[in-house]
């Protein structure tokens, strides 16, 4: 009989397994320390916090926290390692090298907090009867930060993108006392007007995927299950967006039915206006806004938001813009160019060592910078250049000047020869003018390229009989400009609705030395869309009235842009940029969402050029060098 050996016990390798209860991977070459809190509200919900303190810090370290609905602990989760700054994103590097706690929290409903997730939770009042909102819940978050994480300075800053920017400005609403700053970047303000949801009453059906996403599990495990690689013809099989929904079962999910039962501007989004809401707000906390000058997702959001803040700032010392050559949260990666464009430098990285870092060492350090953050740093395309200004949109630099649509193709800054004159198209909602070149993948997918769409070539559309397209001569001079263009249609349609859609676009040389792939590039600097039945009110749909010649005003995103010498200025209209925005049936009815197949017709348009009701487009041109 073999003997047992001296200690070893039970030979059962499986009785206890080999996973221990608990494991800590901290040796003592980490340089931070992690703490997972759940952090309480003033309503007992807790919310999952994520705290990252650097170790080794000379003094006191300031908090910089994000605020999100995409999942707080992902944020920690990149190469493993001892180093704080390989744990954290790139773009957190520059900060906890330096002595900052990085925080991430997870919004209430969301991954690891608890409570119910309502998405874009609108602020206590008619549409939120509760006693919490965004704005409690960060007044909650830095007064238990300040009290609760060790070795911090009482000085809190908040960060973030997108929807994290939109938390961001929620917390400028009623600030904490400790909250000292904050970095909103391309943020969402307001959703009909121009961010995420709606375009001037268009819906953006390219966000069905993120509602979907988003609200259909709290932890956004969910996609949806198209079942085609065209985008586009996955959406025009469809239908309305009502059947789109039903036949993916968004019916079933309440944001998403919301969408849907508020096409007009009406009480439900000015109460969500949040430009609205920081006009009234109290102006203790500095602010560093950040635009993007081609964000395929909030091109209206920065801008409208420094407009509101800055108008109770008139010395622009607590008010700051930075306007970068930018798509949606590129800030955080690198800048040295947007597809085909090349900036001739790292502008993101300039951004976060040069202006960012800067703005939270001055509030939250107290340490003063070498050269004053300018009220507004914007990069002019074009020429490839940063410019300061005192304002934005710099009105005192600027005149505005009327660029008209000629007949036969023209473009000119003098009024159309005397006589009537039109151009006309006809538009088929059975073939909408697609946004991209086909087949175009759903944004958001893996492979796609959905982040830098806007500066596609638009040379694939130029040749389409249902878009129009105006030509300028060629410059002789650098022609910049800065501010929002804006478009006016006088226009007739044979429908009785329509969409207009506006194009400002510079068009290049046939030939471009050093870069023969720009040759030719038709480059869209501004661009977007009104739906005719909101012309005279955005809250009010009203049916156009066939034949009539009417004025429509088409709002376009801010530009700073250069156009020069051997460039040509060029605009396309359109009545349909499918499937970015939902198509217009051209017949009246009054829930475009719902509309029957047999809704959509075709309806022949025309964009007129008679001297009495001359189409143009009005633009912020600089004066001169400044």
């Amino acid at each position: 009989m073999a003997k047992r050996r001296s200690g070893t016990g039970s030979r059962d390798v499986t009785r206890r397994g080999d996973i221990p209860r608990t494991f800590e991977t901290r040796t003592g070459e980490f340089n931070y320390t992690r703490q997972e809190s759940m952090v309480p509200m003033r309503d007992g919900t807790k919310l999952f916090t994520l705290i990252m303190i650097p170790d080794g810090a000379s003094g006191k370290m300031p908090i910089v926290l994000t605020r999100t609905p995409y999942n707080a602990k992902s944020r920690a989760a990149g190469t493993p390692s001892p180093d704080i700054a390989m744990v954290l994103p790139a773009a957190d590097e520059d900060l906890v090298r330096d002595g900052y706690i990085r925080v991430y929290q997870d919004v209430r409903g969301r991954s690891g907090s608890k409570g119910k997730y309502t998405m874009t939770m609108p602020v206590r009042g008619p549409f939120n009867e509760g006693g919490v909102d965004q704005v409690t819940d960060a007044w909650d978050t830095v007064e238990w930060l300040v009290e609760n994480v060790e070795g911090n300075n009482g000085r809190v800053g908040i960060t973030g993108t997108s929807y994290d920017g939109l938390l961001t400005l929620m917390a400028l609403i009623d600030p904490h006392p400790a909250l000292k700053a904050a970095v909103p970047v391309n943020s969402m303000v307001d959703s009909w007007l121009g961010d995420d949801f709606y375009r001037h009453g268009a819906f953006r059906t390219v966000m069905f995927q993120y509602i979907y996403r988003q609200t259909s599990t709290k932890d956004a495990s969910h996609s949806v299950p198209w079942g085609y690689r065209d985008h586009y013809q996955a959406i025009l099989e469809a239908g309305s967006l009502g059947e789109l929904g039903r036949r993916y079962g968004a019916d079933r999910l309440p944001a998403w039915k919301r969408l849907l039962e508020h096409p007009a501007y009406d009480d439900y989004w000015r109460d969500q206006a949040l430009q609205e809401h920081l006009a009234r707000a109290p102006r203790r906390v500095p602010v560093l806004s950040v635009h993007s000058l081609f964000d395929a997702e909030d091109l209206y959001g920065a801008v409208l938001s420094h407009e509101a803040m800055a108008a109770n700032d008139p010395r622009g010392a607590r008010t700051h813009l930075v306007i970068g050559p930018w798509s949606h949260a590129q800030t955080w990666s690198d800048g040295s160019a947007l597809g085909s464009l090349k900036w001739g430098e790292d502008t993101c990285l300039r951004f976060r060592r040069e202006m960012l870092k800067p703005f939270f060492d001055r509030h939250l350090k107290r340490k003063r910078p070498a050269e004053p953050l300018p009220p507004v740093t914007a990069f002019e395309t074009g020429s490839n250049r940063w410019r300061r200004y005192r304002s934005w949109p710099p009105e005192k630099e600027t005149e505005a000047r009327r660029l008209y649509l000629q007949p036969e193709g023209g473009l000119s800054f003098k009024l159309p020869r005397a006589g009537e004159s039109c151009t006309e198209y006809v538009s088929d909602p059975a073939k909408p003018v697609p946004y991209r070149v086909r087949p175009i993948v759903p944004p958001f997918a893996g492979e796609g390229t959905w982040f830098r769409w806007l500066v596609d070539d638009q040379r694939p559309f130029s040749d389409r009989t249902d878009v129009l397209v105006f030509v300028s001569e060629t410059l002789r001079e650098p022609l910049t400009l800065c501010g929002a263009p804006s478009a006016t249609l006088f226009a007739s349609t044979t429908g009785t609705d329509a969409d207009w859609v506006v194009k400002l676009i510079d068009l290049y040389p046939d030939e471009v030395p050093g870069d023969r792939d720009m040759g030719g590039y038709q480059l869209m600097i501004s661009g977007d869309i009104l739906r005719g039945r909101y012309r005279e009110s955005f809250a009010k749909a009203e049916p156009i009235p066939p034949g009539q010649v009417l004025p429509y005003h088409v709002l376009m995103p801010h530009v700073n842009h250069t156009f020069r010498p051997g460039h040509r200025l060029m605009v396309h209209v359109q009545s349909s940029w499918f499937p970015v925005c939902d198509r217009n049936p051209q017949t009246f009815v009054d829930q475009i969402a719902w509309a029957r197949p047999e809704d959509f017709q075709r309806a022949t348009h025309a964009v007129h050029h008679h001297r009495a009701s001359a189409s143009f487009l009005e633009l912020p041109v600089r004066r001169a060098e400044v």
